[in-house]
């Protein structure tokens, strides 16, 4: 389970007591309103992927994005390895991910996507980290991006790490503005989980009682990829190496690899024409507020082509008020004319 990374701030106990009887409060409204839900429902089957067929594995180098690949004995692919990225995707078995209490939606995939601990480079598998990892995780059932990111929909069951932290289970957008309509943004990781986190940079910051158990869309890939995949994490957009805070500031940023470039005109920019190129588990950006400029104001993940053939992602989402892959405010889909499809801009592969 995951373990406290922030260090114990002894100022801060004080305000979180004196906070703490507010936020108890809200939080039980919360758990009442959720218990009335239906049950997110995550099933692995044992079922044997292309990953499962026996024969010799062989590697292909593959271009747009710089690419290794590798096959098993009948050419199936069952590994993808970028160049510059440290995530994966690695054949395994088949799970559902559905969403019932939002929509009928449902993503049934044999895609594990993981986090190596060093960005790939090519001939890579020769190494010995590379060798070490792949073993540890090629057939692994361990929990995954996927696996972490639908920890935080509605109905997701409450989990707790042995200090008592409440590290997974449904997660909310922000509260309300005083217009009862709109809703607050910039709650990060640390305010969900309601502690203090210090980060690599030593900057320590504090959650806010009253956005408990909440994340906006780029607080929500910190807690899927940072917390929980233990991905580095900067502090803010602009000091230190890791994953920045905002949308905006990832899709700009230097970690990773751009799979789809910012295109065109700012400040709206213009909508890819391919995202073919796209794979589980990467970040997509979303231009869809003009009070925010040029900057991407949407994030998400990617992952992949759901029961119907669409291309679907999951975001923590306004509209929804927490991560979902549902339909309110728009369907969680990049193929298409809908909302979402005409309003993504860029993608990265971590």
């Amino acid at each position: 389970m995951p373990k406290r990374k922030g260090r114990p701030v002894v100022h801060a106990v004080t305000v979180l007591a004196l906070l703490a009887g507010s936020a108890y409060f809200t939080y039980e409204l919360r758990k009442d309103e959720q218990a009335k839900l239906p049950a997110a429902q995550t099933i692995t089957e044992n079922l044997h992927s292309s990953g499962g067929a026996t024969g010799k594995q062989t590697w292909e180098r593959l271009n747009n994005p710089a690419r290794s690949v590798l096959r098993d004995g009948k050419g199936a692919v069952i590994a993808t390895f970028t160049d510059g990225a440290r995530t994966a995707t690695l054949k395994g078995p088949t799970r559902t991910f559905s969403e019932p209490s939002n929509t009928s939606t449902k993503l049934v995939t044999d895609d594990w996507v993981r986090l190596m601990p060093e960005p790939w480079t090519k001939g890579a598998e020769k190494q010995q980290w590379f060798k070490d990892w792949f073993k540890q995780y090629y057939g692994s059932e361990e929990d995954d991006i996927f696996a972490f990111a639908f920890q935080y929909i509605v109905g997701a069951p409450v989990k707790k790490d042995d200090q008592g932290i409440q590290y997974a289970g449904h997660a909310y957008y922000g509260p309300l503005k005083t217009d009862g309509v709109d809703r607050y943004e910039q709650t990060d990781f640390y305010d969900y989980l309601g502690i203090p986190y210090t980060f690599r940079d030593g900057v320590t910051k504090y959650p806010q009682q009253d956005r408990l158990r909440s994340v906006d869309c780029s607080g929500y890939l910190r807690l899927v990829y940072g917390y929980r995949a233990r991905y580095p994490l900067m502090s803010d957009n602009d000091h230190g190496d890791g994953l920045p805070r905002t949308a905006d500031g990832m899709a700009r940023g230097k970690e990773g690899v751009d799979i789809i470039k910012l295109q065109g005109p700012s400040p709206w920019y213009t909508r890819p024409q391919n995202i073919d190129v796209l794979q589980p588990g990467d970040l997509l950006f979303f231009k869809m507020d003009h009070r925010t400029g040029n900057h991407m104001d949407h994030s998400a993940i990617y992952l992949g082509p759901d029961t119907e053939g669409h291309k679907i992602f999951i975001s923590s989402r306004k509209e929804q008020n927490g991560p979902t892959i549902g339909d309110q405010g728009g369907v969680s889909r990049l193929d298409g004319n809908g909302f979402y499809a005409k309003l993504f801009r860029s993608a990265k592969r971590l």
